[in-house]
């Protein structure tokens, strides 16, 4: 067992005694390891996505004497729905803004409006898969069906995640305000959020709107 002289005194509090935790948060010198740590993370999502929109692209005109893009997909419903993931891109961007002025009021309020937009949309895509479903396109009718859920729910598990993650962050600057490690958190929930953007376009594009011209 290690005496108290051979302890980091880093783990001792003010009386010379040891601590089984940490009383404040250790130092991060630029968060130059979150930051990459995160991009190797949203690189292992890119690959994810990339094996999904392969698979898509193999099964997407597999339909096994079913219904195709043109029965099921409603693009005004669709176009809704994707107006309100960029909708929260922006709101995002301002949240970020007011944290670059120390304004915890403003950032609050930006990142509560950018999680209702991310419901909005988790909404409007739980209640096309609900449709889907009652009209017997089930994930097991087709290839296309298998495909299209699978790549489609990924995505709005990502985004039931990042709202999960924007609640918690909200908590954490509540407390805590908008100090350097929150920052460093929302920098990298930004990240995250815009990329499941970009992902989103791709989805529309891909799916959506070339499935419509099939």
């Amino acid at each position: 067992m290690a005496t108290r002289s051979q302890i980091d005194p880093a783990f001792l509090d003010n009386d010379g005694k040891p601590l089984f935790h940490l009383g404040e948060e250790p130092h991060h010198p630029e968060g130059s390891s979150t930051a990459l740590g995160f991009w190797i993370y949203l690189m292992s999502d890119c690959l994810i996505f990339a094996c999904l929109f392969a698979t898509y692209a193999v099964l997407g005109g597999n339909y096994a004497a079913g219904p195709g893009p043109r029965d099921l997909f409603d693009l005004n419903l669709v176009a809704l729905n994707t107006a309100m993931l960029l909708f929260s891109s922006i709101t995002y961007g301002f949240a970020m803004l007011a944290m670059e002025k120390n304004r915890v009021g403003a950032t609050q309020g930006w990142l509560a409006i950018t999680g209702l937009f991310g419901l909005a949309f988790l909404s409007i895509e739980l209640y096309e898969f609900a449709h889907l479903i009652h009209e017997g396109a089930t994930p097991q009718r087709s290839g296309f069906l298998s495909a299209f859920f699978a790549l489609v729910g990924t995505h709005g598990l990502h985004v039931s995640f990042g709202i999960i993650w924007l609640v918690t962050l909200m908590v954490q600057v509540g407390k805590k305000g908008l100090i350097a490690a929150n920052q460093r958190r929302l920098m990298c929930l930004s990240m995250f959020w815009h990329f499941l953007d970009v992902i989103w376009i791709g989805v529309f594009t891909f799916v959506y709107l070339m499935g419509m011209l099939r």
